[in-house]
């Protein structure tokens, strides 16, 4: 993985014997081995060459499990090292943190263990932890939040997650232009982010540009979101009861019948 080995040729046996160890530790995860003996494999102290030996860390480990799957090692981590398993992991090439947890979770639509991680935090969230932006250059997501990547992606089960636990609800630029280069098979997860994100804003902003092309936004978002979005009325009745329902938890609003679901306001 890119994190965990830096795309460089191995000049001594040691380094060598690390790459595979590592990539060892990769596949069986990867094949979803039992938590014990994965806990056995990752606190070998035959990981690392460039500060010595040492064993796998926690956060590469979550990350093996989120990338994988495995949902019963990303559960056991987050409960016997949650500080560790979800301190931001350095780039090997510039050392600076590269892409959270929590984006890496959105980006691979692993609502499960997303859930999982926000669970955990619920309480006491790390700093920064459901903002935190991706600083290293090298990776897609740099300066991204994992609400902004979830609107990007059209994951709206991630996104609705992470606003119920708190993240800040921004990307509504993002959601709107999602809507517009979507195609039918794309549209409607579009449109639930976009949804989902308007439960959660606290005042959206007048978005007076749309009125640039108002037949479009129109039909798109129905007149009565249109025109709250525009500044020009107040949001729809519906609109207003399920942002009250949205903050209570994500069953709240995936368990309404489908006349009441999120298109309905429209």
């Amino acid at each position: 993985m890119p994190w965990l080995l830096p795309c460089q040729v191995s000049s001594s046996p040691s380094q060598r014997e690390c790459e595979r160890t590592a990539f060892s530790f990769y596949c069986a995860v990867r094949e979803r081995l039992p938590v014990w003996m994965l806990e056995d494999m990752r606190r070998m102290e035959v990981f690392g060459w460039e500060d010595g030996p040492r064993a796998f860390l926690p956060s590469e480990a979550l990350l093996y499990a989120l990338v994988h799957d495995h949902q019963s090692y990303a559960r056991f981590l987050l409960s016997e090292h949650l500080v560790d398993a979800l301190r931001p992991r350095r780039c090997s090439l510039c050392r600076r943190s590269a892409t959270p947890h929590l984006a890496v979770a959105v980006r691979y639509d692993r609502v499960p263990i997303l859930g999982l991680m926000l669970a955990a935090v619920k309480e006491r969230p790390p700093q920064d932890f459901l903002d935190r932006r991706g600083g290293c250059s090298h990776v897609a997501d740099a300066g991204k939040t994992a609400v902004q990547l979830a609107v990007e992606l059209s994951r709206p089960d991630c996104l609705l997650l992470l606003l119920v636990h708190g993240a800040p609800p921004c990307g509504l630029d993002a959601a709107l232009q999602r809507l517009v280069a979507s195609d039918s098979i794309d549209r409607r997860s579009a449109q639930r982010c976009l949804d989902l994100l308007l439960l959660f804003l606290p005042e959206p902003p007048a978005e007076r540009r749309l009125r640039d092309q108002s037949h479009l936004w129109q039909s798109l978002l129905g007149n009565d979101v249109f025109s709250w979005l525009c500044g020009l009325a107040p949001p729809p009745l519906l609109l207003q009861a399920l942002r009250c329902l949205a903050r209570s938890g994500p069953d709240q609003i995936t368990a309404l019948p489908d006349f009441l679901q999120l298109h309905t306001w429209q």
